[in-house]
């Protein structure tokens, strides 16, 4: 879920709420700055700024944030939470912003832009003369990590904001469905493209998934591949599989997969090769896709996917499997 655009959302509702925000971290901790958790009237919303007592802390500033109309910055230590919960002494410590949604034009704007664009949200600690909250948008070529960060003087929470890698799923059959919802579920970007209108049906997907009824190549042209993106292949035959390969193996997209057996791989590999599709884009080519679970189901081999998916996203550093 885009916390902030479920915040807008409750914002429009005119419904109460507010965003906690993890700022900073020391030592061992279990989430990252810049960890969100949306609170309504009736506690957490979404989101998680760490579980157990940090959220029983946070839900009780939040009522204090709401009451006041200012943002709290709160710290929480979680050795004690960790060794009773865990058996675990981790010594880490969480710094939490907490501020309260404010119905102003042009705070609401901040979260309209924050929820699906490039850039930087800066957020004052205290708010003596209203809500202290803005946007500078990051050039689409801007090499930025995601993040969050608390200024050296405790005045302010720099956010950097950089959107999920965009995955193109072609197919949409039970398998290439299951590998959308999961890669959704996982916060990634997530286009399904079937040449079927039957099964490139919006019903069957999550409201967020782009579902397009599209021929492979009118698709990788109206989805202008880039080098964050990939790419998983997971049609209903051989055809159809090399003749989108042999659009997107030579793309930009950093990790491009295909779904299928040994036998597949060997006559897909024969057929490019032959229609001149050039070696070392072949080669980069992961297949099979996925991690290697034994998986069976759709749904198994839906995790071993994302599961790479993941993998590739946090590290960028996870040699292809190749075709040969």
């Amino acid at each position: 879920m885009n916390l902030w655009r479920a915040a807008a959302e409750l914002l429009r509702r005119g419904e109460a709420g507010v965003l906690a925000t993890v700022a900073g971290t020391r030592g061992s901790t279990p989430v990252p700055a810049g960890t969100k958790m949306l609170v309504g009237a009736d506690g957490r919303l979404a989101g998680t700024v760490g579980g157990g007592c940090v959220e029983a802390d946070v839900i009780g500033a939040a009522a204090e944030a709401l009451r006041t109309t200012r943002p709290l910055l709160v710290t929480h230590h979680l050795n004690a939470d960790l060794a009773g919960d865990l058996g675990l002494s981790c010594g880490g410590t969480v710094e939490i912003l907490i501020e309260p949604l404010v119905g102003h034009p042009a705070y609401l704007a901040v979260l309209d832009a924050a929820a699906g664009e490039r850039g930087i949200v800066t957020t004052a600690t205290a708010w003596p003369s209203g809500p202290d909250k803005t946007f500078a948008p990051l050039d689409a070529g801007a090499r930025t990590v995601a993040g969050a960060e608390l200024s050296g003087d405790r005045t302010r929470v720099i956010e950097r904001l950089v959107p999920p890698p965009r995955v193109l799923v072609f197919g949409a059959g039970h398998v290439g469905a299951a590998i959308g919802r999961a890669a959704h579920a996982a916060g990634f970007r997530v286009t399904v493209v079937d040449d079927r209108p039957e099964f490139a049906d919006p019903a069957r997907f999550p409201a967020e998934i782009a579902v397009w009824a599209a021929e492979p190549e009118a698709a990788v042209a109206r989805f202008g591949l880039a080098a964050e993106d990939a790419v998983v292949i997971a049609t209903r035959g051989h055809r159809q599989d090399a003749e989108i390969l042999a659009r997107v193996a030579a793309a930009p997209a950093d990790y491009v997969g295909l779904l299928g057996s040994r036998r597949k791989k060997e006559v897909v590999t024969r057929g490019l090769a032959a229609a001149g599709v050039p070696a070392d884009a072949l080669a980069r080519v992961r297949v099979p896709v996925g991690l290697d679970i034994g998986a069976r189901t759709p749904e198994e081999i839906a995790v071993s996917v994302v599961a790479e998916l993941i993998a590739w996203r946090r590290a960028s550093s996870h040699p292809p499997q190749q075709l040969r």
